[in-house]
């Protein structure tokens, strides 16, 4: 007859103690990023997962010692922690006008219950080398990412304006002197006809530059709000202006 001991308190706390620190290592990165997910929700995450998983492996060494003939599978339990936080992970994506923003969240939630379970089953080199490659994927490869592949990626402009205020030539001239190129425009009445809504794609842009674009045209009259979208890093400026990005 199987009987499964039980896990001592040194243990325990070594096993949870881990996943939390290593939780919260990858939720500094993303809390320093201002992200949905924080040092919070990751360190709980992992800790919750690494209980969950201390829970399947002796969690039932009463029944296993009273039922003659009774087999509990203990990787049951815990792979439940693997689906169940995908619901999580869904709620920090934001999806918005054909921009998705929140992936490398999610995925960081997601990867955090596997640090978690290793944690929990005492693979703890396994949880260590892991949380080095997941900061290393996000601290070190982000800015490549963004240097390599920023020309490639769409580049979108969205203002409010007051109808018939005459911004239109101004905005034109604004991204003129910008020295990007206009990919295409279009210009759809908003608000009961009070406002337009004018949509612009740009030609690629580097940060910088397009910081001082968006300065110029928060400063334009009759400019009510302006909504810049890229790749996945983007500079915001003033109380009035906005950004989207798509992975992160």
């Amino acid at each position: 007859m199987a009987v499964v001991p039980e896990l001592p308190l040194t243990d325990t706390v070594l096993r949870l103690g881990l996943a939390t620190i290593l939780g919260a290592l990858v939720g500094l990165e993303r809390e320093r990023l201002e992200r949905a997910a924080g040092i919070r929700t990751h360190a709980i995450v992992s800790l919750g997962a690494a209980l969950i998983m201390i829970v399947s492996m002796y969690g039932f060494s009463d029944v296993l010692g009273s039922a003659p003939g009774v087999e509990v599978d203990v990787s049951r339990v815990a792979a439940q922690v693997v689906s169940g936080v995908g619901f999580l992970g869904a709620g920090v994506i934001i999806f918005r006008k054909s921009v998705v923003r929140g992936l490398t969240t999610a995925a960081s939630v997601w990867a955090v219950a596997g640090l978690g379970l290793a944690c929990g089953g005492a693979l703890f080199a396994a949880a260590g080398v892991a949380t080095a490659l997941i900061l290393i994927l996000q601290m070190v490869l982000r800015p490549i990412e963004q240097r390599v592949f920023s020309h490639h990626r769409e580049h979108r402009l969205e203002l409010r304006v007051l109808h018939g205020a005459g911004s239109l030539a101004g905005i034109e001239n604004a991204i003129s002197h910008a020295g990007v190129s206009i990919e295409s425009l279009r210009v759809r009445p908003a608000s009961g006809g009070k406002e337009d809504r004018v949509e612009i794609a740009l030609g690629p842009v580097e940060d910088a530059r397009a910081a001082w674009l968006l300065e110029q045209l928060r400063a334009l009259d009759g400019t009510r709000l302006v909504t810049y979208a890229m790749g996945s890093h983007s500079p915001t400026v003033g109380s009035n202006a906005t950004s989207r990005g798509d992975e992160e």
